[in-house]
């Protein structure tokens, strides 16, 4: 097993364990690495600092555990998150910079939503001073 420190394209910088190097290489060519931050599938190795001491094993051990459970923790608070949302905001689905120009103009009565905007949308309502705040959602995964 192997750990490596990687990147994706917006500086999400995160570790992976891989059985060997070849497994990395084929498993980000096929999309399978994503950042837990933003679910980007452009993932590059950081740079890292080689382990030399004899302790080595123990601290890239430690450092892994660590590293894991506060990616859990992450995880856990933004499904927490997502919970609050989903409990007390309708959802627009596609429709949410539609739904969202409404309610900014007045066009309809003020209440939470949400739902999902393209980020050529999201720019647009950042324009126009409608306010709202994405949010990187986990997937959800069958496994």
């Amino acid at each position: 097993m192997i750990l490596f420190d990687l990147k994706c394209k917006s500086d999400h910088v995160f570790e992976a364990w891989f059985q060997d190097s070849d497994a990395y290489d084929k498993l980000v060519a096929a999309g399978a690495v994503e950042c837990p931050v933003c679910n980007d599938t452009d993932i590059g190795k950081a740079l890292m600092a080689p382990h030399v001491s004899s302790d080595a094993k123990k601290k890239t051990n430690t450092r892994a555990r660590r590293s894991a459970e506060f990616v859990g923790r992450q995880m856990n608070v933004l499904a927490e998150m997502r919970q609050q949302v989903e409990d007390n905001c309708d959802y627009v689905g596609e429709k949410f910079a539609e739904e969202a120009r409404k309610i900014h103009y007045g066009e309809a009565d003020k209440h939470n939503i949400y739902g999902e905007a393209s980020d050529e949308e999201a720019g647009e309502l950042k324009e126009e001073g409608v306010e709202f705040q994405r949010i990187p959602w986990p997937r959800d995964h069958d496994a």
